[in-house]
């Protein structure tokens, strides 16, 4: 690999010298007070006594997000520019937000706000589908200071108000449906009635946006309910708008909650200073989106970081426009939907998760769709594919790859990274332009630095300010291609969190104590090759254990998805009486692989020869399931590798009917039932042949 690649050097930069690296990326923006500290490092005391390392970011500076995100590119004169390009086919609607359209529409809104008692540091609490007033409601509240706590629009009950009473929000903003892909409306009014009734906290409004799909009936006054378009239009009359209020760098724009190992949601806190530089630097140097005239189309929805930071906050910092989808990759009509928005919006950079094209490449397999956009010439503005979420296969990485070389710009790359919830930002990638690392304000202004090399496999090196390391369990370094835990020294990047909200000890026991307050546990597991590329191989606890040998999930599914047959793979462990665990695969395949005993058999076989070669006999598989619609996933496309594990856990131990640990983020409960259903024939089958799995101890079975 070249040493001096501008990408080496900027990482180089940002962590031998982050003060004066970070400096320059501040420059770039408004600040309502300039910060005269970069960096301040502190030492923290928690009540339980416990000390640990601290730091923050442009601690004595003051801004606002919103002021960058819209006013300042309007009073520059670009007010004409598109922010927000609206698409949903759901609804048969497109719509284009110009920037001075959505400073009149946030401004309005952000009175609506302060008429209804929000203020400066208040929460208030985001339950809406993918249309341009969850955008609008969530810019409104930045403008006036206050914190959103965006939940998915859907999402149960039972979740909502645990994060209700989590946030206290002195308002909820929602709409009366969402629209879940070729399904219909969804009402929220049940959902959001619902957890006000259970929750603890009652905020005292709830802003709803009426649909014609759907509406909300009837609005309760007496219970604070109120009509969203009926106080526009009351400000508007009255030319009631609210300004920007500028907070401190270290105040809170955001909380996203994340599943936590106790069931309780944990709220990461997003800081307003690090949080505006961080994704300003990002969005040029990692995704080549730099201004007036670029494109993102970012398809995650907004309860999401992916789509807090790359639908909303990034884009729109640096001046672009933003692709806004009430969709799903298939369905909505068909496996075509992410090729003809690339085409009508020109779309530079595109990112999803790697479920997505998954999904489309079981629905079109030969690629016919892209194909046919891409040979018209609609790809030709497209850059980028990024793909973040869950690690992301070799085989999709280059299928994709050819696509791109065919019929994309010149030189387009797939892209996989890696980051999480508390990051707020990649953690690592490839940059699309390492030059704009040392020079954001002339990111174009040099061409001779292409990208460093893909990796098929690897989520590519560490992005600024993220000093990633690979340890063991006692917290000694590793060395290069050695499997081991993937940890982040001290300070994190400016994007990254600092804390919890309300819940400082469990920030520290969390992430910090495992290893002593040293390093921040990711809770992942990989390598970091001897060229500096980070492979992330599977999540700590989705290790699995075959006779004192650890093997990657990551790294088995790898080798069962190069067979040409195999859509999508998930493997897990199942409990051995000799091994302790042996690795056993879930399968989805394209028409017609396995529809008979003699076909299935022999894909396994084919695939455990694939195993064996590629990753070592002692990874061979202890079993395999093959069907389709049985691998669950969340809402933001992550596979839940442990409702299958447990399912499998309990089929050994003779309860496959027993009640299932599955978390409210699940997309589709009914996936779980079919990969029950699918458990249940295969231990039948099994029995019926005289074969059973076994596991070292029998469970206690639970007494009637």
């Amino acid at each position: 690999m070249t040493k001096d690649h501008p990408q080496n050097h900027t990482q180089t930069h940002s962590l031998t010298s982050p003060e004066t690296f970070w400096s320059h990326q501040a420059d770039q923006l408004h600040w309502h007070k300039k910060p005269a500290t970069v960096l301040q490092k502190t030492t923290k005391q928690l009540p339980s006594g416990i000390s640990h390392d601290h730091w923050a970011w442009f601690p004595d500076g003051e801004i606002s997000t919103c002021y960058n995100c819209i006013d300042r590119h309007v009073l520059a004169g670009r007010g004409d520019a598109p922010a927000i390009l609206y698409d949903s086919p759901v609804t048969n609607k497109k719509e284009t937000y110009t920037y001075a359209r959505l400073l009149d529409e946030v401004e309005i809104f952000a009175g609506v706000l302060r008429e209804e008692g929000v203020k400066k540091g208040d929460v208030v609490l985001v339950y809406m589908p993918m249309i341009p007033a969850a955008l609008i409601g969530i810019l409104a509240v930045n403008r006036l200071g206050a914190i959103h706590a965006v939940v998915f629009g859907g999402f149960a009950s039972g979740a909502l108000a645990q994060r209700i009473d989590a946030s206290k929000p002195v308002a909820i903003l929602t709409a009366s449906c969402g629209i879940e892909g070729n399904k219909g409306p969804i009402g929220y009014q049940g959902f959001v009635e619902e957890a006000m009734k259970i929750s603890s906290w009652r905020p005292p409004k709830t802003i709803v946006w009426q649909r014609d799909e759907l509406p909300w009936r009837p609005i309760d006054r007496a219970n604070g309910q109120r009509k969203w378009q009926a106080l526009v239009k009351s400000c508007r009359a009255r030319g009631w708008r609210a300004a920007c209020v500028p907070v401190k760098s270290t105040d809170g724009v955001y909380i996203i909650y994340t599943s936590g190992t106790t069931g309780l949601p944990k709220g990461v806190l997003r800081e307003a200073g690090g949080h505006a530089v961080g994704l300003h630097l990002m969005i040029s140097y990692l995704f080549g989106v730099h201004g007036p005239g670029d494109v993102m189309g970012c398809y995650s929805d907004i309860g999401w970081v992916v789509s807090h930071s790359y639908t909303l906050y990034g884009p729109l910092l640096t001046g672009a426009a933003t692709v806004l989808y009430e969709g799903k990759p298939v369905g909505t009509p068909d496996a075509s939907a992410f090729w003809r928005l690339a085409e009508e919006y020109k779309i530079n950079t595109m990112f999803t998760a790697p479920t997505a094209l998954r999904a489309i490449r079981k629905e079109d397999p030969d690629n016919i769709h892209f194909s046919r956009v891409g040979e018209r010439g609609g790809l030709r503005n497209l850059r980028a594919l990024f793909l973040a979420g869950e690690r992301s296969e070799p085989s999709i990485i280059t299928m994709y790859q050819d696509l791109l070389a065919k019929h994309a710009a010149p030189g387009a790359l797939v892209i996989d990274n890696w980051w999480s919830s508390e990051s707020g930002s990649p953690i690592s990638g490839i940059a699309l332009v390492p030059h704009a690392g040392h020079d954001r304000a002339n990111p174009t202004s040099s061409a001779s630095h292409p990208p460093l090399k893909i990796k098929p496999g690897s989520a590519g090196k560490a992005m600024p300010g993220f000093d990633v390391r690979v340890v063991s369990d006692s917290g000694e370094p590793l060395p290069p291609n050695t499997m081991g835990n993937i940890v982040l020294g001290l300070p994190l990047a400016p994007t990254a969190f600092r804390t919890l909200w309300g819940d400082e000890e469990r920030f520290y026991k969390g992430y910090l104590k495992r290893f002593d307050g040293k390093y921040i546990d990711t809770g992942d597991a990989g390598v970091i090759d001897e060229d500096g590329y980070i492979h992330i191989m599977a999540r700590s606890d989705d290790i699995i254990n075959v006779a004192a040998h650890r093997l990657s999930t990551g790294q088995l599914e790898q080798a069962i998805t190069t067979h040409p047959d195999v859509t999508e793979a998930c493997v897990v462990g199942i409990p051995d009486a000799l091994k302790g665990q042996m690795p056993f695969a879930f399968i989805s395949t394209s028409h017609g692989a396995a529809t008979t005993k003699e076909k299935k058999e022999k894909l396994f076989q084919e695939i455990q020869t694939l195993v064996r070669k590629q990753v070592g006999a002692i990874a061979s598989l202890g079993g395999m399931i093959e069907g389709k619609g049985m691998i669950p996933k969340t809402r933001s496309g992550k596979t839940l590798r442990r409702v299958l594990k447990e399912l499998l856990e309990n089929a050994v131990h003779g309860e496959v009917d027993k009640e299932l640990n599955v978390p409210s983020t699940v997309e589709d409960m009914g996936v779980v039932e079919v990969a029950r259903g699918k458990v249940r024939e295969y231990f039948v089958e099994l029995e019926r042949k005289g074969k059973r799995h076994a596991s070292i101890e029998e469970r206690e079975k639970a007494k009637l």
